[in-house]
């Protein structure tokens, strides 16, 4: 369990530090956990609804680690008080000069990354021909 306050992991490079964010990305749009997490549901049904129709691997790591990391930060607006979408997502790694993150929002960021890099270099999600 962490507690709170800032813990050193490795001098000030990495901290981990317990925070509740009941925004978005950034503590952005604080108090609007049940919009966001609304669009979190709309975002998990397309992508299981996608999904399930493509046939390339690369498109099926990038949208796997999309979902990972939504359903991550969903259960912590779901089942943590207040609860039913108002519960704050838990925040806890801390580099120098970048806000608290956790490790669902590192996949959301990674794979959104990786979905544009498929886009920019032309591969489709239902390819039988990848390399």
């Amino acid at each position: 369990m962490i507690t709170p306050g800032s813990h050193s992991v490795i001098g000030q490079l990495l901290e981990i530090q317990l925070i509740h964010n009941s925004g978005a990305s950034f503590s952005l749009f604080s108090g609007l956990g049940p919009v966001i997490g609304s669009l979190s549901i709309a975002a998990v049904i397309a992508i299981v609804r996608f999904a399930q129709s493509i046939t390339s691997w690369k498109w099926g790591i990038a949208l796997g680690a999309m979902l990972g990391g939504i359903l991550g930060n969903l259960s912590d607006r779901l089942f943590r008080p207040p609860y039913w979408l108002r519960g704050g997502v838990v925040d806890w790694i801390k580099l120098p000069h970048y806000p608290v993150f956790n490790l669902a929002d590192s996949s959301i960021v990674l794979s959104a990354v990786a979905i544009a890099l498929l886009l920019v270099k032309n591969v489709k999600p239902r390819s039988n021909d990848e390399r």
